[in-house]
Parts: structure tokens; sequence; C-alpha cells
């Protein structure tokens, strides 16, 4: 696959991990779950190839693919799957609010 040079800057710093960690979260809170799929997708091409992760992560190629595009919307345990193989794991954080948590059920 011919990337551009703005892709390949992108994926050279994308095999830094701190770099991958700042990108994905900026990817999650400033362009939503659409964008951080997204974002996964280009880590994972910048780091072996979705079909390395797939092989490791025991998901299709073609699946994981599909779930790592903009309108993917894979199971959570696809995710963490995911996640796991490329040293990464899911985290839940709270959403900066004054008010408690029981008032935002």
């Amino acid at each position: 696959m011919k990337f551009s040079k703005f892709e390949d800057r992108l994926h050279e710093k994308l095999r830094d991990d701190d770099y991958v960690v700042a990108y994905l979260e900026a990817a999650l809170e400033n362009g939503g779950v659409d964008e951080f799929l997204y974002a996964l997708r280009e880590v994972a091409i910048a780091n072996g190839g979705v079909s390395e992760i797939a092989a490791k992560s025991r998901h299709g190629r073609e699946s994981l693919y599909k779930s790592l595009s903009r309108d993917g919307n894979p199971r959570i345990k696809t995710l963490d799957d995911i996640l796991h193989t490329m040293g990464l794991r899911i985290a839940v954080t709270r959403e900066e609010t004054d008010e408690p948590l029981a008032a935002n059920v």
C-alpha cells in the first residue's frame, strides 16, 4: 500500500508508545468513537498491519478492517482483544463535571 508523505510521517510517529496513547486519547476526546476507531486502525497499520493484529488477536482480517472503520461498531470484547494485542487496555475515567455520578444517571 502506498502512503502519502503525511501518512508516512504519521505512521513513523505511531511507532512510539507515548505518542500512540496521546493520539488515541485525542481522537476519542475530540472526535468521538468513530474517530477513535479510525485512529486505532492507523496505529495497527503503523505497527505491523491489520493482518498481523488480526492474527494475534484471533479475529478475521476483514472483520477487523470493518470494526476499525469510522462506521465500525465492534463489540467491547473485540476492542479489548485488539487493544490487548497492542499492549493497551480499556480504562474508564470520570467526565469533568461538578455533579455527582448519581445525578447523571
